[in-house]
């Protein structure tokens, strides 16, 4: 038997992101992406980054077969875009 993973998980925090650069980024116009966010027609995956990259967080917004991702800090500013 493994030994089981602790995972840390919080819930209530909230990091805001500017969806202008993922709005481009999946060619959408910025009022076309808040629309289709509201619908929940956009996926998005977050992830927290652990070890080296404690405080950071890899988001992911899918629209049909196009990505657009970032990485930000814990207030939501970006530190990378990755594709």
């Amino acid at each position: 038997m493994c030994k089981p993973i602790g995972i840390d998980v919080h819930l209530s925090q909230a990091i805001e992101i500017d969806g202008a650069p993922m709005a481009r980024r999946l060619g959408l116009e910025v009022a076309e992406f808040r629309r289709l966010m509201e619908q929940g027609r956009i996926a998005v995956l977050c992830e927290r980054g652990t070890g080296e990259h404690a405080g950071l967080y890899r988001v992911s917004f899918y629209h049909g077969a196009k990505r657009a991702r970032v990485v930000v800090n814990g207030n939501g500013e970006p530190v990378s875009h990755a594709g």
